[in-house]
């Protein structure tokens, strides 16, 4: 076994990138195996900040990346960010994109704008990047993999077949597109990605075959898993460690580690329900500090309480062996900090997510609360030298998820992580 994961715990935008970067360097090659850009990393590289939205963000390790099949791949946006990484000098050759991932085209962002908008005040707050259309074609049987994509005769042949049924259920396509103005398009980028399109699953199996060292890079958060997530308001795959063997076509056997990412609080952008969150001077304060704004839309995003029931859904359903807790420097200062170690449903303590958004909207959070610390803790470079309340509450965490800490960051920069554990592949 030669495979590391690494996935966020939470609803996402938990500092997967930066654990990401500082583990690649241990790796021979790096796998994204879900979603799409709808996903964003922020990555501290060489003292400059990058914004990666597709790419796995190994890509800075000088390794080779590869782009798993459970990926869906807008060919546009692909390139637009190649293009951004050579203009600051990073080598993109090495990356490799699976011949069977699904490509979305322009008619998928047009058909998530189209959907959010017939639900009204029901949306789901999308980033109407044509990521949840294009997983609805590729389960209809009807989407275009990237194998199809790069072969120009079968690539038209399938948009002809395809096109017409999207017409049929979203007249309003055909006022901006056409099957001839999306092959012109689209046959040029097409031929720009073809060398880098690969089977991708016979290359991680001789890679792993040959107990090369692999690290999976999850995308989003394991609470937006469209089975385990609080559904309906999710993306369209599978975030966490149970995603990587479909994604990137490789067994379990081949997992050694899953480590799960999260922050020393909580948040969640866009809609759905959010049982820890804050809407007073505490919850914008802590919004402040963690510069906590979207990668890829800006948005703001909603912060909140560590829930250690969140967590511990996200550790059952990826069999977490370890924690990194990133943003740990953003709770200094504070008197008093909350934990919450359950919720109360109907008069009652439970320890799981309900499946239902009702009911986890009519949950109340069980709160312990513990000790702040006023110290600057930015500059720590070991467990010990941390204030022992800011331990404590560490310690308290690991309680509660059944799960050991192995790294926390106290800054954004690589060499404000500090490793407990060494991660072995």
């Amino acid at each position: 076994m030669a495979g590391v994961v690494v996935v966020g715990s939470m609803w996402g935008d938990e500092g997967k990138g930066k654990v990401t970067d500082y583990l690649a360097q241990k790796a021979d090659a790096v796998v994204r195996y879900a979603g799409g850009n709808n996903a964003g990393h922020t990555i501290v590289y060489d003292g400059k900040k990058f914004a990666l939205k597709l790419i796995p963000s190994g890509i800075f390790s000088g390794h080779e990346v590869i782009m798993g099949n459970g990926m869906v791949v807008n060919p546009k946006a692909f390139l637009e960010e190649v293009r951004y990484l050579n203009d600051a000098g990073i080598d993109t050759s090495r990356i490799k994109v699976s011949d069977r991932c699904h490509v979305i085209l322009p008619y998928h962002l047009e058909i998530d704008a189209i959907q959010e908008k017939r639900k009204g005040d029901k949306n789901i707050g999308t980033t109407k990047k044509g990521i949840g259309p294009t997983y609805v074609d590729k389960y209809s049987r009807i989407g275009i993999r990237m194998g199809e994509f790069i072969d120009e005769e079968l690539f038209l042949e399938r948009l002809k077949e395809t096109f017409p049924m999207k017409v049929m259920e979203y007249p309003e396509l055909e006022e901006k597109y056409s099957v001839e103005s999306i092959f012109e398009e689209y046959k040029e980028y097409a031929k720009a990605i073809k060398p880098l399109v690969c089977d991708t699953g016979m290359l991680l199996d001789e890679y792993l075959q040959q107990d090369r060292k692999v690290l999976f890079e999850g995308a989003q958060g394991a609470m937006l898993d469209i089975d385990y997530g609080t559904y309906p308001f999710v993306t369209s795959s599978h975030p966490g460690a149970n995603g990587v063997c479909e994604g990137a076509g490789i067994g379990p056997l081949y997992i050694k580690e899953a480590i799960g990412i999260i922050k020393a609080y909580t948040t969640r952008v866009g809609s759905g329900p959010f049982p820890t969150e804050l809407f007073d001077e505490v919850g914008d304060l802590i919004r402040e500090r963690g510069h906590e704004y979207g990668t890829v839309t800006q948005r703001a995003r909603r912060t909140g309480w560590f829930d250690a029931v969140v967590v511990n859904q996200s550790r059952r359903m990826s069999s977490l062996t370890g924690i990194s807790l990133m943003l740990l420097d953003v709770l200094s200062g504070f008197e008093t900090i909350k934990i919450c170690k359950a919720y109360r449903l109907d008069g009652k303590e439970i320890y799981g997510l309900p499946s239902t958004v009702k009911d986890i909207e009519r949950v109340e959070p069980v709160y312990e609360e513990m000790p702040g610390w006023q110290e600057d803790i930015t500059h720590v470079q070991s467990f010990e030298e941390l204030p022992v309340h800011c331990q404590n509450y560490i310690r308290r965490i690991e309680e509660l998820i059944h799960c050991p800490v192995v790294m926390f960051s106290v800054g954004p920069d690589r060499n404000q992580t500090v490793v407990l554990k060494d991660i072995q592949f």
